[in-house]
């Protein structure tokens, strides 16, 4: 069994980000980045299945520059089989990442897609949705449990939603989008680093693909929020109602 599993790179979540002067975009300069948690997520779960039947593949991608290939080693080193890179300097949308995910799977013809349900950087929680659409699978949503069926031909999912946990059985292949309580990914271990060295990490281009793509949406200008005012402790309940009467009369 073949799974393709995408990585984005993205800011810790422990770094501090700092907007540049005029707001055009992020100040970089000295934030570490990490593999995006909820891929970090997918990527442990495809190993797991892999471990489970006692074979298959695990095939990591990731689309940006030369910078990424640091985090695919990680994903190598974790367990996956091998990695692929779509080098590109350009900063793609949702929709964008999704046509190339989708040449991607045509070009890798994977059992089924793993991936985060969204990436933190920015929570667009689009990409999975739209490469379903525009590859035509079907597909299951913020997985929190995950079993394949029937030989291998389905997948029985647990979805979280507002409602609490659905369970649907969808046919595979399929781009299944992986939640937070799924699982605990895994520490890399310095066996799977000496062994990573030694897996294959294929470099593509767009045109490669057969790609010539370009973002629907642009970036105008970032700002930060304004500050909350500082909170004010009362005594008692009393005063808690007259100062919110107060409030009201201000607004």
């Amino acid at each position: 069994m073949k799974i393709l599993v995408p990585l984005k790179r993205v800011p810790d979540p422990d770094t501090r980000i700092r907007l540049k002067p005029d707001g055009s975009g992020f100040d970089w300069d000295g934030v570490k980045f990490v593999i995006n948690p909820f891929d970090a997520i997918a990527l442990e779960e495809a190993l797991r299945i892999k471990e489970r039947l006692g074979t298959g593949e695990i095939i990591v991608v990731s689309i940006g520059g030369p910078e990424c290939v640091e985090k695919l080693r990680v994903g190598l080193a974790m367990g996956a089989d091998r990695a692929l890179l779509v080098n590109t300097q350009e900063a793609f949308d949702s929709l964008a990442i999704a046509k190339c995910l989708a040449a991607v799977y045509q070009r890798v013809q994977p059992a089924f897609v793993l991936m985060g349900k969204q990436a933190i950087d920015d929570d667009s929680n689009q990409a999975g949705q739209m490469l379903a659409a525009l590859l035509g699978l079907s597909q299951a949503t913020f997985v929190s449990k995950l079993e394949l069926v029937e030989n291998g031909s389905k997948a029985r999912c647990a979805r979280e939603t507002d409602a609490g946990i659905e369970t649907i059985t969808i046919k595979l292949p399929a781009v299944i989008t992986t939640d937070l309580r799924l699982n605990e990914p895994r520490y890399v271990s310095l066996p799977g680093i000496m062994k990573a060295k030694k897996k294959p990490l294929e470099e593509i281009g767009l045109p490669d693909l057969g790609l010539s793509l370009s973002s629907r949406t642009t970036l105008l200008k970032l700002e930060t929020p304004a500050r909350r005012k500082p909170g004010v402790r009362v005594k008692t309940a009393e005063e808690m109602v007259q100062k919110l009467k107060t409030e009201a009369k201000v607004r």
